[in-house]
C-alpha cells in the first residue's frame, strides 16, 4: 500500500503556490475604492483617454499630465491613455472594490446592511445591501438633499 503522503503535499504546494501567484497578479492593477477618487499622474501629456467600463470608474481630466479616477461600481476594467501621435502612455487594468474602513456589515441570513461608523454607526448606501435597505436609506439622501438644497 502506498502513502498518499506526497500527493497531498503536492496538493499544498500547488494550493500555496497559487495564493502567492494570484495576488501577485493582482497587485498589477490600479485600484480604487467605489465613491472615491484617485489622484493620477501620467508622464506625457494625454490627448485621448478610453475606459473600457465607464459604470465601474470614471475618469476625469484635471489637466494634461493629471487624471483623477473615480469607483462608480465593482469590477474590473481597463484605462487606456494615449499621447498626441496616438501612442499608449498607458493601459492598465482598473479593479474597483469596496471600501471597508470603519464600515460595520450586519447579515441577517442572505441579508447585510451595512453602516459607516465614523464614530457613530449610521446607515449608507453600499451595493450588495438588502435592497429594502439600500432603497431606504437612498429615498432618505435624497430627500434630505431636496430639503438642503430648497429645491420644490
Amino acid at each position: 500500500m502506498r502513502s498518499s503522503l506526497p500527493s497531498v503535499t503536492a496538493c499544498i504546494a500547488l494550493a500555496l503556490l497559487s495564493w502567492l501567484v494570484v495576488p501577485a497578479a493582482a497587485e498589477d492593477m490600479l485600484r480604487v475604492e467605489v465613491d472615491h477618487a484617485r489622484v493620477l499622474k501620467i508622464d506625457r501629456p494625454a490627448a485621448t483617454v478610453i475606459v473600457g467600463n465607464p459604470s465601474i470608474v470614471d475618469v476625469t481630466v484635471n489637466d494634461s499630465s493629471t487624471l483623477v479616477l473615480t469607483g462608480r461600481s465593482y469590477g474590473i476594467t481597463n484605462l487606456v491613455v494615449l499621447d498626441g501621435d496616438g501612442k499608449a502612455i498607458m493601459d492598465e487594468s482598473v479593479a474597483v472594490q469596496s471600501f471597508e474602513e470603519k464600515t460595520v456589515r450586519v447579515y441577517r441570513q442572505a441579508s447585510r446592511v451595512t453602516y459607516a461608523c465614523a464614530p457613530s454607526c449610521e446607515p449608507t448606501v453600499t451595493i450588495g445591501d438588502e435592497s429594502s435597505a439600500f432603497d431606504a436609506a437612498a429615498q432618505q439622501y435624497a430627500t434630505r438633499q431636496t430639503m438642503a438644497t430648497g429645491a420644490k
